[in-house]
Parts: structure tokens; sequence; C-alpha cells
């Protein structure tokens, strides 16, 4: 039997399962693993063509590339892309939870149906992932789990609380996770960005961004490079003993 957190092969031989994978930091997140010619999946909902471009950026490095659609709020419709991915030899070794949506209002206009559905992606979503694939990594005693979370789900945003408030369920469902799993060879962390330069901030003008630059000390937005490329070094072989830490880069907006 191989020591436990050893990987049975190469790092460039993996596959990477990215959710929300179709444009954003979930896009850099697997064109940063293909560039080093690992197996990418990536998942999407209804973004067809906006997920083939980024398949085809993918291929263009490289690397064998599956494009998956499913609704994460469905465990029907995950099984359904699990057995797909099996078909293909292409079970994740490391599973990256990207897919999630945003809101913003005030607490007293939110209705409760767009708590239950923004919960239902951001958090249930997360967990039937999670089910779904961590077996196989537990069988093989090796694997990441990477969640996408958020600089909110650490310390809160006025007008952002249904989202605030699920991803600081990511967070601690990260760390509770990471503890359930570590005996396992399976580590469990979260990346909670900042502010990044993605279409999650369209509801933003010119000047809330230029305000908004000027809190953060760095002095200006992420680039989601920035954050693919912490994901990519927690998926490392070698960072098997980091696990159970959300980790924030934000600019040092938040400390």
């Amino acid at each position: 039997m191989k020591p436990m957190g050893e990987a049975m092969k190469p790092f460039g031989e993996m596959t990477v399962l990215v959710t929300g994978a179709s444009r954003g930091i979930g896009a850099s997140i697997a064109e940063r693993f293909a560039s080093v010619g690992i197996n990418i999946v990536i998942h999407y909902m209804n973004s067809h063509e906006a997920a083939n471009e980024v398949a085809r950026r993918c291929m263009a490095s490289g690397a064998k590339v599956l494009t998956v659609s499913a609704d994460l709020k469905d465990k029907e419709q995950i099984l359904r892309m699990k057995e797909k991915l099996q078909a293909h030899g292409m079970e994740p070794d490391i599973l990256v939870n990207n897919a999630g949506i945003s809101h913003y209002g005030l607490l007293s206009d939110i209705s409760e149906e767009e708590w239950d559905e923004l919960m239902s992606v951001n958090l249930k979503g997360l967990f039937l992932c999670c089910q779904a694939f961590m077996g196989r990594m537990v069988s093989e005693r090796f694997g990441r789990i990477i969640n996408v979370s958020s600089v909110w789900g650490l310390s809160g945003a006025s007008c952002e609380v249904l989202y605030s408030t699920s991803k600081g369920g990511v967070n601690a469902f990260t760390k509770a996770l990471a503890k359930e799993l570590a005996p396992s060879g399976v580590t469990v962390n979260a990346v909670a960005p900042g502010a990044v330069d993605t279409s999650m901030l369209n509801h933003l003008n010119s000047e809330d961004i230029r305000l908004l630059e000027e809190e953060i000390p760095a002095g200006r937005l992420a680039h989601p490079d920035e954050i693919s490329s912490l994901v990519y070094f927690l998926a490392l072989p070698e960072s098997g003993y980091i696990t159970g830490q959300i980790i924030s880069p934000n600019g040092g907006w938040i400390t």
C-alpha cells in the first residue's frame, strides 16, 4: 500500500474538475492547470459556447479536455456528470468548487426564492460535488478539494448578507471536511478572494470601482490569474500539509 497522501501518478497525469469554469476565475483556473498538461474537466450550466472557448484555449496548451453541463442544485445531474467522467477515464484527483452566484441588495428586500436559489448553488452544490467525488480520493489516499469562497465570508458585507452568509458556510464546510478527510490523505482548503476584475463586479459603475480600489491598500483589483495561481499551488502534491485553511488574496484589504 502506498503511503497516505502520496500520489500514485505524476501531477501532470492527474485530472482536475473545475465547476463554473466558463468564465472569470473558473476559466483562469482551468487554463492555469492546462498550462502544465493536466487533464481538464470544464463544468458549466448554460454557457455552452463560452465553455467551449475555454476548452479550446486549454487544448492549445496540450491538455486533454472534457466539457460537462450540469445544474449543481440537482443531485441526479451531478451523478450523471460523474458517470460521464468515469466513462472518459477522467474522475477528478483535484476538485475545484468554483461555481457560485452573487446577490446585492438589502436583507429586507430578499425573497425566500432568492435565498433558496443562492444557497442551493453556493452551498448545496458544493456539498453534492464533494460527496460525489471525494470517495475515489479517499480510496486512492490522495486528493485535493479547493473551494472558492470570498473575503465577505470572512468579514461580511453590507447589502451582501445573503452572499456573505453562503461564503461563510463554505469556509465552515471547508474546515470541517478537512478534519474529516485528513486521515485519508485528502486536503480541503478554501481561497477567499477580495475584489477581482470579473463580471461579478458588473453591477458597479466606474466611479464605484475607483472608490473600491481606493479602499484596497494594493490600490487595484485582483486579476483572475492571481487567484488561479494560488488554487494551483494548493493542488500540488507538495502542498499536502496545508489543509483546513481559508486563504484570502485581497491586496491587504481585509487582514
